[in-house]
C-alpha cells in the first residue's frame, strides 16, 4: 500500500496562526491540513485528514519525498529571452489555427490573423501564448502533418521573431520538430508524448519544456465512455509513470510539466473530482497546468451554455486552480483572465502582509 499527500486546509496568512502551516510549491499559497490517500492498485483504500504540524512524523520515506516535492519552490521558466516566475499564477494564451476547434475554431482567417491575436494576447497579459494547428476537440480527425505545419509555422515565426515565449499544441514528432526550430520554446503535448515514439526524443534533444496531459482514448472517442475507478488517484499515477518515461528518454525532470487533462476522456463528475483534488499534484515535484477555459462541463453545470458564454465559468475554474497553486492556467479570455488573477494576487499579498501594531 502507498499513501498519497493532498494539501488542504489552505489560509489566507500564515501569521498569527498558533498552529504549523507549510508554503504551497514556493508560492503563494498556504495549508494548515493534509489529506493522506491510501492507495492499493490505483484506487484509493481509505483517506486521513491530519495537521500539517507534526506530519513529519508520519512520513516514511516515499511520503517524504514526496513531501518535499509539495513544499519546493518551482525553477522559472526560461523561454528564449523570456523568463516566466512560478512562483505565482501565469497565464497561457490560447491561439488554435484551425477551422475546428471546440471555442475558437475558424476565428483567424489567416496565419496573420492569429500572429495578431496572439500578439495582443501577449499584450494583454499572457505569459506564454500556445498555438496549435490540430483541433484535439471530442470527435475530431486527425490532421496529417503538412498541413499543421503550415498552419502554424508561419504563426509562431512571427510570435517568436517578436519576443513573444510560444508553446506549440502538437502530439506529432516532426511538428514539434518543425515548431521548435522555427521558434517556438515549449512543447504542448495532449498525449504526454505515447502518440509519436519519437517526440520524447525530440524534445529532450531539444531541451525545451514539455507539458505531459492526461487523457484516455483517442480524440474521436474519448468522450464516448469514460471510466475510472478513482479519477484523482488513476490520473495522478499515469503522469507519474509519465513523468519516469519521459525522463528515462532524457527529459531533464525539472523541464516537465503535468496537465491533469480536464475534458480529455472526463466525465463531469471526473473533472470536478480533479479540480477539487488539484492540489493532489503538487507531489509530482512540476509545475502543474490547468486548461479548463470554455470546456463542456462549464455547460454541463449552466443550462448548456455555448462555448462562447462560458466565461463566467472559465474564471470561476482558474481561480480554483490559483487556490490550490497551479502555477499556469490555459485560456482562451486572456484579459478577463488576467484581470481576475491580479486581484486574486492583490488579495494574496494583503494578507500576506504582516499587520504592525
Amino acid at each position: 500500500m502507498r499513501t498519497l499527500l493532498r494539501p488542504t486546509g489552505f489560509i489566507d496568512s500564515p501569521f498569527g496562526h498558533d498552529a504549523k502551516v507549510a508554503r504551497l510549491a514556493g508560492g503563494l499559497n498556504w495549508f494548515g491540513l493534509v489529506e493522506l490517500i491510501m492507495v492499493e492498485g490505483r484506487k484509493r483504500v481509505a483517506s486521513e485528514l491530519v495537521a500539517v504540524e507534526g506530519i513529519e512524523n508520519r512520513l516514511d520515506e516515499e511520503m517524504a519525498a514526496d513531501w518535499k516535492r509539495i513544499t519546493a519552490p518551482r525553477a522559472p521558466l526560461q523561454l528564449g529571452q523570456r523568463t516566466i516566475r512560478l512562483d505565482q499564477p501565469q497565464v497561457m494564451g490560447i491561439v488554435n489555427a484551425t477551422p475546428d476547434s471546440f471555442s475558437d475554431g475558424g476565428a483567424y482567417a489567416d496565419a496573420s490573423a492569429a500572429a495578431e491575436a496572439g500578439a495582443r494576447m501577449a499584450a494583454q497579459g499572457a505569459a506564454i501564448i500556445d498555438v496549435g494547428g490540430e483541433s484535439t476537440r471530442p470527435g475530431a480527425s486527425l490532421v496529417w502533418e503538412e498541413d499543421e505545419l503550415q498552419r502554424i509555422l508561419p504563426v509562431i515565426e512571427q510570435l517568436s521573431s517578436g519576443g513573444t515565449a510560444v508553446s506549440v499544441d502538437s502530439r506529432k514528432s516532426a511538428v514539434m520538430s518543425a515548431a521548435l526550430r522555427a521558434g517556438a520554446h515549449m512543447v504542448n503535448d495532449v498525449s504526454a508524448l505515447t502518440w509519436d515514439g519519437q517526440s520524447a526524443g525530440v524534445v529532450a534533444a531539444a531541451g525545451a519544456p514539455v507539458v505531459l496531459m492526461h487523457h484516455q482514448g483517442d480524440p474521436q472517442s474519448m468522450q464516448k465512455d469514460p471510466r475510472y475507478e478513482d479519477a484523482l488517484v488513476e490520473v495522478y499515477l499515469w503522469l507519474e509513470e509519465r513523468i519516469a518515461a519521459a525522463v528515462a528518454a532524457g527529459i531533464v525532470r525539472e523541464r516537465i510539466l503535468v496537465d491533469p487533462g480536464i475534458g480529455f476522456g472526463k466525465t463531469v463528475a471526473n473533472n470536478l473530482e480533479l479540480m477539487n483534488g488539484l492540489a493532489l499534484f503538487h507531489g509530482l515535484g512540476c509545475p502543474v497546468v490547468l486548461g479548463a477555459s470554455r470546456k463542456r462541463m462549464i455547460g454541463a453545470l449552466s443550462n448548456e451554455a455555448p462555448a462562447g458564454q462560458r466565461l463566467p465559468g472559465s474564471l470561476t475554474l482558474a481561480l480554483k486552480a490559483a487556490e490550490q497553486g497551479a502555477q499556469i492556467v490555459r485560456v482562451h479570455d486572456v484579459p478577463e483572465t488576467v484581470q481576475a488573477l491580479k486581484i486574486w494576487r492583490g488579495l494574496r499579498d494583503s494578507a500576506l502582509t504582516p499587520r504592525t501594531a
